[in-house]
């Protein structure tokens, strides 16, 4: 929910931390796994060369970061991508339709890797049917491995430096109306996904606003706001133990989650002092946005999700490859009850309509670096035989 840095404010309210004690918490934790340990040289130890197309296909950027996909290998040559159906988010995104963008992200990165590895991907979308209202047990592609010659599209150079920016973009430097273009251009698809962008002062300003007013609606909706909290990671021990949702590591968090000044049911509290501070800190990162750019469909059919997700993908690294950091923004494009009024006022603001919806918002800039979201590694995303 905020940045891990923002949360040093919260000794402000009294609190005086020795230094010493901070340091004493920087410690990888003992005897758990390196939540990074999957972007180093993924593949580098894999013979299966679907296993190491995989190794690169789960660093795609996906909601809440529950890398919700299961790969099937038992049929030779072939991967069957399947949802986990415990990593779903039901309160905010309770038709998976982000679950579904992020798995259009995962195909991306998955074809890119084989053409580099010097495979073909031939993706076949739902095999066995696309699923309705909910999202269910068939699986959401079927992907046969031929022998190819090896060929890197222009963007794969960039799939490991790629990150999700959740820090303050500098404002004093507006992304340029080239690479604004280029980045929209990349999330395009055909007929089908159509992307806009824009730096413009008025239209910014009106996005920061309605941004800012999705986050607290979720804020203000218990069953959201503790779909986010359970999958907080709070501390060092608990992101290394995890690998997964939504990281706060760090010192000064080992330190925060110690003492309790952060924890669950401050979270969970909306007039806590936990949740003031990250209102300032969310606050910040909206007031922060100097250019946005969005995606929107011409339907919003169940291949469409994915394809905008694949879409993204290439939007994220072309971003990457030009020196912009994103931040997708998605509370005000979410279709749970409470988000009604607010889901139409932006689609409206975009262009789109609930049967033809803007799909993806981000906020895109300059940011500092950040280092890359935890994974929880290959091994845990291959389906169990029957």
């Amino acid at each position: 929910m905020a940045s891990r840095r923002g949360f040093i404010l919260l000794v402000g309210g009294g609190a005086i931390i020795a230094a010493g004690a901070v340091a004493g918490l920087t410690a990888f934790p003992i005897g758990l796994p390196d939540p990074a340990a999957a972007w180093r040289d993924p593949g580098a130890n894999e013979t299966d060369i679907r296993r190491k197309a995989l190794s690169f296909a789960i660093l795609a950027p996906n909601p809440h970061n529950m890398q919700p996909w299961l790969a099937d290998l038992r049929e030779p040559d072939t991967v069957t991508l399947y949802l986990d159906q415990t990593r779903l988010l039901p309160a905010t995104d309770p038709f998976g339709r982000q679950i579904l963008i992020g798995c259009g992200a995962m195909l991306e990165l998955l074809a890119m890797a084989a053409q580099a590895l010097g495979a073909r991907a031939q993706i076949t979308p739902f095999p066995d049917g696309a699923p309705g209202e909910k999202l269910d047990g068939r699986p959401f592609a079927r992907v046969r491995f031929s022998a190819a010659d090896k060929q890197e599209d222009p963007l794969w150079r960039h799939v490991l430096a790629r990150r999700t920016n959740r820090e303050a973009y500098d404002m004093s430097r507006i992304p340029s109306a080239e690479d604004l273009a280029a980045v929209a251009a990349a999330g395009a698809a055909g007929p089908v996904i159509a992307a806009g962008y824009t730096a413009a002062a008025d239209k910014a300003a009106a996005l920061r606003d309605m941004v800012w007013r999705g986050w607290l609606r979720e804020m203000a909706t218990p069953a959201a706001l503790k779909e986010s909290v359970d999958v907080m990671r709070i501390g060092d021990r608990a992101v290394a133990t995890h690998r997964d949702g939504i990281a706060m590591d760090g010192p000064m968090m080992n330190l925060l989650g110690a003492t309790g000044l952060i924890s669950r049911e401050a979270l969970l509290d909306p007039t806590s002092q936990a949740n003031d501070q990250g209102a300032e800190i969310w606050k910040a990162m909206a007031e922060t946005s100097p250019a946005f750019v969005w995606q929107i469909s011409a339907d919003n059919s169940r291949l469409t999700q994915l394809q905008t997700g694949r879409a993204y993908g290439r939007l994220n690294l072309e971003a990457t490859a030009r020196g912009l950091s994103i931040h997708p923004w998605s509370m005000a494009l979410q279709e749970y009850p409470e988000m009604a009024e607010l889901f139409a006022e932006q689609q409206a603001m975009l262009g789109g309509t609930a049967q033809a919806p803007v799909q993806m918002l981000v906020r895109i800039g300059y940011a500092a670096a950040i280092p890359p979201s935890p994974r929880r590694g290959l091994d845990s995303h291959i389906k169990a035989s029957a």
